[in-house]
């Protein structure tokens, strides 16, 4: 699929891998709408960089554990570029808790993670389903993590979260064909980035000493894979790990 003059909107566009993405999707010819919740800095940076590419952009504040924030800014977004055919849900929100420390994964923690990463995808899927289906020519395409198929991440909440999206991508795949395809991106440990600063230091230590190719996940293949996910015309409900070739993930 030709991707010029198409629209998406990218969740947490404020922050690195967001960014990456939109960037990319710029570069392809798309405008892009970001989401971010606290950092307004980097929201900022992104819509610069997008037009600075020739681009059409715009910066939303959405907590996307709040429904009627999602249906507030999915109004915003149709209004101001008129159609929405991208949806790329990459916001998240993780804590380092090592799997052992179960009484340190509180209930409001695990609620937090569970509707960030998983609710909130699934809420802005269906608040955008009319517009992505308008045209014939949707897409979905969901960030989760190694975590979601590895016992392994910052948390058991978030490995939850993400093995749940990893198989919402698959139902999404089923409920909105043909007219969106849904994948999703799983990226291993991504160095430098927040995410995985707040990684406990034996998971992430232990990513770097397995990982076959002596090197993490890059962002740029993040980024350059859900463009590639967004031109595809036969591909859905898959899931592409980028990790750096960690054995355990390898399927």
């Amino acid at each position: 699929m030709d991707l010029a003059g198409r629209v998406a909107f990218v969740t947490g566009g404020s922050g690195d891998v967001g960014a990456a993405v939109s960037q990319s999707l710029a570069t392809a010819g798309v405008d892009v709408a970001l989401s971010y919740v606290g950092n307004a800095d980097g929201a900022a940076k992104t819509v610069d960089a997008i037009q600075a590419l020739g681009r059409r952009a715009l910066a939303v504040q959405v907590d996307q554990r709040d429904p009627a924030a999602i249906d507030a800014a999915t109004r915003q977004v149709v209004e101001r570029f008129g159609r929405v055919d991208m949806l790329v849900n990459n916001a998240a929100w993780n804590i380092g808790i090592p799997f052992k420390n179960l009484d340190a994964l509180t209930s409001d923690v695990w609620d937090r993670v569970l509707e960030t990463n998983l609710r909130g995808p699934f809420l802005l899927a269906r608040a955008l389903a009319p517009h992505l289906r308008e045209h014939g020519c949707g897409r979905i395409v969901n960030i989760a993590s190694i975590g979601g198929l590895y016992p392994t991440s910052s948390s058991i909440a978030y490995s939850a979260s993400k093995a749940g999206l990893i198989h919402l991508t698959r139902c999404l795949a089923v409920a909105l064909a043909p007219e969106v395809t849904v994948n999703c991106v799983a990226p291993g440990l991504i160095e430098g980035t927040r995410m995985a600063q707040r990684l406990p230091d034996e998971v992430a230590n232990g990513v770097r000493d397995k990982v076959v190719l002596g090197r993490t996940a890059s962002i740029a293949d993040i980024a350059e894979q859900v463009v590639t996910f967004c031109r595809s015309e036969s591909i859905t409900g898959q899931v592409l790990v980028i990790d750096g070739g960690e054995p355990g993930c390898m399927r």
